[in-house]
């Protein structure tokens, strides 16, 4: 799996904390991370969880390491030590702005009139993610969605770091629309890389829907036990997200896997039980 997301053209990242009991000079108390990479061929997608004690940048450094192409996380700072290497083009997360100018609506006191900057700002994210439906709608392949996003989204994300620019001196900056501006502004190259190549999306969406079940998971069985059982752990949901991913059913994936990986013995083998590669209509017809 690993192999197959360094060979794609684009890696979404994402982290969660997770607690590991029993980890070697550490009190059961550290917050150690699951790490999610999500890859390969775009069309067969691959997966991988992988727990690590740090939340370190030195991680995904090392994990993609020899890596070059497309890289897409949210703001995290920890992301910049990959970003900044050399063959790396870092994207950043449309979604992440958003959540910004939504917590200023949030803080709003009822009653109070819209159509204050947060507004205008989330009118133009949204008027950007309209052009991606109706590209979506149209089912334009990656350099039709290209030439669109020259011919509309580029001029609209111009239109709007000029906004944000104008606005920035005069927006307290530690209140919360200050904040949300100057995140924005300070991630703008990032966030427009989108528009370089029909086959990237403006958001990180994919790794953090990925990583959601372990997130809502975590809250039932809380910690893994040793950090081998946050390695299997990490295994199980790289097998169980690859597979949905894939359109697979996991259980009927997870028997179909079960029960052929005792015949497994060189590399070949294991490759062909990987979701990306098994028959998708024979997982399908498995009776349970």
């Amino acid at each position: 799996l690993r192999q197959e997301i360094r060979s794609g053209p684009l890696i979404n990242m994402d982290e969660t904390p997770v607690q590991v009991l029993n980890e070697p000079g550490r009190p059961n108390t550290s917050k150690s991370y699951m790490w999610v990479f999500r890859g390969g061929d775009v069309e067969r997608p691959a997966l991988v969880f992988h727990y690590d004690p740090s939340r370190s940048g030195q991680v995904p450094h090392k994990y993609l390491n020899g890596y070059q192409g497309y890289i897409q996380t949210d703001g995290y700072q920890g992301y910049n030590v990959i970003g900044e290497r050399n063959g790396i083009v870092h994207l950043g997360c449309w979604v992440h702005v958003r959540r910004k100018f939504m917590d200023v609506i949030k803080a709003r006191p009822k009653g109070s009139k819209k159509n204050g900057n947060a507004d205008k700002a989330l009118e133009n994210i949204r008027n950007l993610y309209a052009i991606e439906k109706e590209a979506d709608e149209k089912g334009l392949k990656a350099e039709d969605r290209y030439q669109l996003r020259q011919e509309r989204s580029v001029p609209l994300l111009k239109q709007f770091q000029k906004w944000l620019e104008d606005i920035s001196p005069t927006t307290p900056p530690q209140g919360l629309l200050g904040k949300a501006v100057s995140y924005t502004l300070n991630q703008w190259e990032r966030l427009e890389r989108y528009t370089l190549d029909g086959l990237l999306l403006p958001d990180n969406n994919l790794a953090e829907n990925a990583i959601r079940p372990f997130v809502v998971g975590r809250k039932n069985w809380l910690f893994a036990g040793c950090p081998r059982g946050a390695g299997a752990s990490a295994a199980i949901y790289s097998l169980i997200e690859t597979a949905k991913a894939n359109d697979l059913e996991p259980y009927r994936y997870l028997r179909h896997l079960f029960e052929r990986l005792p015949m497994a013995e060189v590399d070949a083998d294991y490759k062909v039980l990987l979701p990306q590669h098994v028959d998708r209509d024979l997982i399908a017809n498995i009776k349970f």
